[in-house]
């Protein structure tokens, strides 16, 4: 006679929900589905949504906030934020405006204003990371810097006399379709960032420093060299997007871009990134900057006010922050399923009984 004993499994309830549920049922997903019945909604309902013109200028206006929303989902993702990113696009917009009003090519100039970007991200990495210094504080005073410099190089002028050839090529479209070209460079830096995230160690050590920095150092994730990257990366890119805007607009000013950062991080949180950090996904980060960019679309076109805009988003922004609380809280007084699972009978249990 013997007698069979086996240790019980240990199992995770996240776990164990199949493969398909665990991708989506999230709120990225929620999100994306969101953003699909807006859009329905707005072509069956809006006057002119459905317009030849109207997919361009959306992705144009959201293109800017689309770029910055990269590297700015993995600075969160790790628990940090990057106030100062307006203040980046206008600057390099002024600095694109000052050098070639000086006589320089507007390559040349745009060389200079991303180094610029650079040299603004290396600044807040360099406090933050190896500083020590909080994020919040850092860059709300490198926003008041970089923008007070914006804004003292030009005063209260703005230079528009760009070579046609790169304004043109800024407002283009891809051959005849309604797609512009600026969904190039941002299609590459999308596969760059989402490989970097997902797919990489690095992306691996930036969500273990959201869930904990100091466990991550002692798991061999340098901490400090991560966060440096992540705020070079946010200047330069945040830099891309200034040029752009200001060769879409054709108008160099140090007030370009003014509250773009506030949208940024709007969009980076209803997209599904946990403000404490560790958690988010970029898939859903771009489907909330397209989501708030329809809804803006759509309620202008409705000839809604822009203040009546801004109060809609920041009404879902509040209700995509407090919704998940609420539904951890009304999950945690349901009764679990887990507690009565004890109780039943084990296969390997039975086996071993029927055995003896």
């Amino acid at each position: 006679m013997s007698t069979a004993t086996a240790t019980p499994a240990r199992t995770y309830s996240s776990y164990s929900a199949p493969l398909w549920k665990r991708w989506l049922v999230t709120r990225e997903t929620a999100v994306i589905v969101l953003t699909a019945a807006v859009i329905l909604y707005s072509l069956a309902n809006v006057p002119n949504f459905d317009g030849p013109l109207t997919l361009k200028f959306l992705l144009q206006d959201i293109a800017p906030i689309l770029l910055i929303a990269l590297p700015m989902t993995l600075v969160i993702i790790t628990g940090e934020i990057d106030l100062s990113v307006a203040s980046i696009m206008g600057l390099s917009s002024v600095l694109l405006g000052v050098l070639h009003d000086a006589g320089m090519s507007v390559p040349a100039a745009a060389l200079l204003a991303l180094l610029a970007g650079l040299v603004c991200g290396a600044l807040n990495g360099f406090l933050i990371a190896y500083v020590g210094l909080p994020s919040l504080a850092v860059t709300i005073g490198t926003l008041a810097l970089f923008r007070g410099i914006a804004v003292g190089l030009l005063g209260t002028t703005a230079i528009t006399d760009f070579t046609e050839k790169w304004a043109d090529l800024a407002t283009g479209t891809i051959g005849d379709s309604r797609i512009p070209l600026v969904m190039i460079p941002f299609a590459v830096l999308a596969v760059g960032f989402v490989v970097l995230l997902h797919f990489s160690t690095f992306g691996r050590g930036v969500y273990e420093i959201g869930l904990n920095d100091e466990a991550a150092h002692f798991t061999g994730v340098n901490v400090a060299r991560t966060k440096m990257v992540l705020f070079l990366l946010s200047g330069v890119v945040s830099a891309l997007a200034g040029i752009y805007f200001t060769l879409r607009y054709g108008s160099a000013r140090g007030d370009n871009a003014t509250g773009y950062e506030l949208q940024v991080i709007a969009a980076v949180l209803l997209g599904g990134v946990s403000i404490f950090g560790g958690r988010g996904r970029l898939h859903g980060v771009l489907a909330g900057v397209v989501l708030i960019g329809v809804l803006s679309s759509a309620l202008r076109l409705e000839s809604v006010t822009v203040n009546v805009t801004n109060i809609i988003v920041g009404l879902l922004l509040v209700a995509s922050v407090i919704l998940p609380s609420v539904l951890g809280w009304a999950g945690s007084r349901l009764p679990r399923k887990a507690s009565a699972a004890p109780a039943g009978p084990r296969p390997d249990k039975d086996a071993a009984t029927a055995d003896v």
